[in-house]
Protein backbone atom coordinates (compact mmCIF):
# COMPACT_ATOMS: atom_id res chain seq x y z
CA UNK A 1 0.00 0.00 0.00
CA UNK A 2 2.84 2.36 0.90
CA UNK A 3 4.64 1.46 -2.30
CA UNK A 4 1.61 2.33 -4.41
CA UNK A 5 1.20 5.66 -2.58
CA UNK A 6 4.80 6.65 -3.17
CA UNK A 7 4.60 5.54 -6.80
CA UNK A 8 1.55 7.74 -7.35
CA UNK A 9 3.19 10.91 -6.06
CA UNK A 10 6.45 10.04 -7.77
CA UNK A 11 4.60 9.88 -11.09
CA UNK A 12 2.88 13.21 -10.32
CA UNK A 13 6.22 14.81 -9.66
CA UNK A 14 7.60 13.62 -12.98
CA UNK A 15 4.52 15.02 -14.79
CA UNK A 16 4.92 18.34 -13.04
CA UNK A 17 8.56 18.39 -14.01
CA UNK A 18 7.68 17.91 -17.67
CA UNK A 19 4.99 20.61 -17.51
CA UNK A 20 7.20 23.37 -16.12
CA UNK A 21 9.43 23.75 -19.23
CA UNK A 22 6.31 23.81 -21.41
CA UNK A 23 4.77 26.66 -19.38
CA UNK A 24 8.07 28.54 -19.35
CA UNK A 25 8.29 28.12 -23.12
CA UNK A 26 4.84 29.65 -23.58
CA UNK A 27 5.72 32.59 -21.33
CA UNK A 28 9.01 33.12 -23.17
CA UNK A 29 7.20 33.08 -26.53
CA UNK A 30 4.67 35.67 -25.32
CA UNK A 31 7.44 37.93 -23.99
CA UNK A 32 9.41 37.67 -27.25
CA UNK A 33 6.27 38.42 -29.32
CA UNK A 34 5.46 41.51 -27.21
CA UNK A 35 9.07 42.73 -27.34
CA UNK A 36 9.26 42.11 -31.08
CA UNK A 37 6.00 43.98 -31.70
CA UNK A 38 7.16 46.94 -29.61
CA UNK A 39 10.51 47.02 -31.45
CA UNK A 40 8.73 46.98 -34.81
CA UNK A 41 6.43 49.85 -33.81
CA UNK A 42 9.37 51.83 -32.37
CA UNK A 43 12.14 51.18 -34.90
CA UNK A 44 10.45 49.61 -37.93
CA UNK A 45 8.33 51.14 -40.68
CA UNK A 46 4.70 50.34 -39.79
CA UNK A 47 2.18 51.72 -42.31
CA UNK A 48 1.21 55.03 -40.74
CA UNK A 49 1.18 57.22 -43.87
CA UNK A 50 -1.79 57.19 -46.24
CA UNK A 51 0.52 56.16 -49.09
CA UNK A 52 1.94 53.14 -47.21
CA UNK A 53 0.84 49.60 -48.11
CA UNK A 54 -1.65 48.07 -45.71
CA UNK A 55 -1.04 45.44 -43.06
CA UNK A 56 -1.99 41.92 -44.17
CA UNK A 57 -5.73 41.39 -43.62
CA UNK A 58 -6.12 45.00 -42.43
CA UNK A 59 -9.20 45.59 -44.55
CA UNK A 60 -10.85 42.40 -43.33
CA UNK A 61 -10.13 43.26 -39.69
CA UNK A 62 -11.83 46.64 -40.13
CA UNK A 63 -14.79 45.58 -42.27
CA UNK A 64 -15.98 42.57 -40.25
CA UNK A 65 -16.89 44.53 -37.08
CA UNK A 66 -18.08 47.48 -39.17
CA UNK A 67 -20.53 45.28 -41.07
CA UNK A 68 -21.77 43.68 -37.87
CA UNK A 69 -22.37 47.09 -36.27
CA UNK A 70 -24.25 48.41 -39.30
CA UNK A 71 -26.41 45.27 -39.53
CA UNK A 72 -27.36 45.71 -35.88
CA UNK A 73 -28.29 49.41 -36.23
CA UNK A 74 -29.67 49.41 -39.79
CA UNK A 75 -32.62 51.76 -40.34
CA UNK A 76 -35.10 52.17 -43.16
CA UNK A 77 -35.63 55.48 -44.91
CA UNK A 78 -38.48 57.48 -43.33
CA UNK A 79 -39.56 58.77 -46.75
CA UNK A 80 -39.35 57.78 -50.38
CA UNK A 81 -37.49 59.19 -53.36
CA UNK A 82 -38.53 62.21 -55.39
CA UNK A 83 -36.94 64.95 -57.44
CA UNK A 84 -37.02 67.21 -54.39
CA UNK A 85 -35.20 64.57 -52.31
CA UNK A 86 -32.55 64.09 -55.00
CA UNK A 87 -32.10 67.83 -55.41
CA UNK A 88 -31.69 68.39 -51.68
CA UNK A 89 -29.29 65.44 -51.51
CA UNK A 90 -27.27 66.81 -54.43
CA UNK A 91 -26.87 70.17 -52.68
CA UNK A 92 -25.53 68.54 -49.53
CA UNK A 93 -23.40 66.10 -51.51
CA UNK A 94 -21.86 68.90 -53.60
CA UNK A 95 -21.02 70.84 -50.45
CA UNK A 96 -19.54 68.11 -48.26
CA UNK A 97 -18.99 64.89 -50.23
CA UNK A 98 -17.96 65.56 -53.82
CA UNK A 99 -14.45 66.77 -53.02
CA UNK A 100 -13.52 63.23 -51.93
CA UNK A 101 -16.13 61.02 -53.63
CA UNK A 102 -16.39 62.67 -57.06
CA UNK A 103 -19.35 63.49 -59.27
CA UNK A 104 -20.80 61.90 -62.42
CA UNK A 105 -17.98 61.62 -64.95
CA UNK A 106 -15.41 63.28 -62.70
CA UNK A 107 -13.23 61.48 -60.16
CA UNK A 108 -11.99 63.32 -57.11
CA UNK A 109 -8.33 64.40 -57.32
CA UNK A 110 -8.00 63.78 -53.57
CA UNK A 111 -9.90 60.54 -52.97
CA UNK A 112 -7.35 58.43 -54.84
CA UNK A 113 -4.61 59.36 -52.39
CA UNK A 114 -6.51 58.70 -49.20
CA UNK A 115 -6.14 55.45 -47.28
CA UNK A 116 -8.30 53.61 -47.79
CA UNK A 117 -9.15 55.22 -51.12
CA UNK A 118 -12.39 57.15 -51.05
CA UNK A 119 -14.85 55.33 -53.34
CA UNK A 120 -16.08 57.35 -56.29
CA UNK A 121 -19.80 57.21 -55.69
CA UNK A 122 -21.01 58.02 -59.20
CA UNK A 123 -18.51 55.75 -60.95
CA UNK A 124 -19.19 52.25 -62.24
CA UNK A 125 -17.15 49.51 -60.59
CA UNK A 126 -14.40 47.88 -62.62
CA UNK A 127 -16.20 44.56 -62.30
CA UNK A 128 -19.93 44.51 -62.82
CA UNK A 129 -22.38 47.28 -63.55
CA UNK A 130 -22.75 48.61 -60.02
CA UNK A 131 -22.33 52.37 -59.63
CA UNK A 132 -20.84 53.56 -56.35
CA UNK A 133 -22.86 52.19 -53.44
CA UNK A 134 -26.12 51.82 -55.36
CA UNK A 135 -26.13 48.10 -54.53
CA UNK A 136 -26.03 48.81 -50.77
CA UNK A 137 -29.09 49.40 -48.63
CA UNK A 138 -29.86 53.08 -48.25
CA UNK A 139 -29.78 52.49 -44.49
CA UNK A 140 -26.20 51.27 -44.68
CA UNK A 141 -25.10 54.39 -46.55
CA UNK A 142 -27.07 56.54 -44.10
CA UNK A 143 -25.26 54.90 -41.16
CA UNK A 144 -21.84 55.60 -42.70
CA UNK A 145 -22.71 59.22 -43.46
CA UNK A 146 -24.15 59.75 -40.00
CA UNK A 147 -21.48 57.99 -37.92
CA UNK A 148 -18.37 58.11 -40.09
CA UNK A 149 -15.79 55.31 -40.15
CA UNK A 150 -12.84 55.24 -37.80
CA UNK A 151 -9.29 55.19 -39.20
CA UNK A 152 -10.46 56.51 -42.58
CA UNK A 153 -11.08 60.00 -43.88
CA UNK A 154 -14.85 59.53 -43.50
CA UNK A 155 -16.18 61.98 -40.89
CA UNK A 156 -19.40 61.74 -38.90
CA UNK A 157 -21.97 64.22 -40.20
CA UNK A 158 -24.63 63.69 -37.55
CA UNK A 159 -23.78 66.98 -35.82
CA UNK A 160 -23.52 68.96 -39.06
CA UNK A 161 -26.72 67.98 -40.88
CA UNK A 162 -30.19 66.88 -39.88
CA UNK A 163 -31.16 63.24 -40.28
CA UNK A 164 -33.50 64.24 -43.12
CA UNK A 165 -30.57 65.79 -44.98
CA UNK A 166 -28.47 62.67 -44.43
CA UNK A 167 -31.29 60.52 -45.79
CA UNK A 168 -31.50 62.82 -48.84
CA UNK A 169 -27.85 62.02 -49.62
CA UNK A 170 -28.23 58.30 -48.88
CA UNK A 171 -31.23 58.01 -51.21
CA UNK A 172 -29.44 60.01 -53.91
CA UNK A 173 -26.49 57.60 -53.78
CA UNK A 174 -28.80 54.57 -53.72
CA UNK A 175 -30.05 55.77 -57.11
CA UNK A 176 -26.70 56.86 -58.53
CA UNK A 177 -27.05 54.23 -61.27
CA UNK A 178 -30.24 55.87 -62.53
CA UNK A 179 -30.59 58.95 -64.80
CA UNK A 180 -30.95 62.04 -62.64
CA UNK A 181 -33.46 64.88 -63.26
CA UNK A 182 -31.88 67.85 -65.00
CA UNK A 183 -31.79 70.13 -61.91
CA UNK A 184 -29.99 67.40 -59.93
CA UNK A 185 -27.54 66.67 -62.72
CA UNK A 186 -26.90 70.41 -63.05
CA UNK A 187 -26.09 70.76 -59.34
CA UNK A 188 -23.61 67.88 -59.51
CA UNK A 189 -22.12 69.12 -62.76
CA UNK A 190 -21.51 72.55 -61.23
CA UNK A 191 -19.46 70.91 -58.50
CA UNK A 192 -17.46 68.84 -60.98
CA UNK A 193 -16.52 71.89 -63.04
CA UNK A 194 -15.45 73.96 -60.03
CA UNK A 195 -11.71 74.64 -60.21
CA UNK A 196 -9.48 72.69 -57.85
CA UNK A 197 -6.83 74.86 -56.27
CA UNK A 198 -3.59 73.06 -55.53
CA UNK A 199 -1.40 74.95 -53.04
CA UNK A 200 2.09 75.88 -54.16
CA UNK A 201 4.99 74.18 -52.36
CA UNK A 202 6.21 76.13 -49.35
CA UNK A 203 9.58 77.71 -50.05
CA UNK A 204 12.24 76.91 -47.46
CA UNK A 205 13.09 79.89 -45.28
Amino acid sequence: MTTQHNSKYSSYGRSGGRLAPFVLGILFTIIVAIAGGWAYLKYGRPPVAAADPAFPFEAQIVHVPLGARIDKELQKAPFGTSEDVFEAGAKTYATSCASCHGTPGHDSPYGKWMYPQAPQLFKKHIRGNVVGVSDDEAGETFWKIKNGIRLTGMPAYQHLYSEAQLWDVALLLKNADQPMPDPVAHLLQQESTAPVSVPSPVSPK
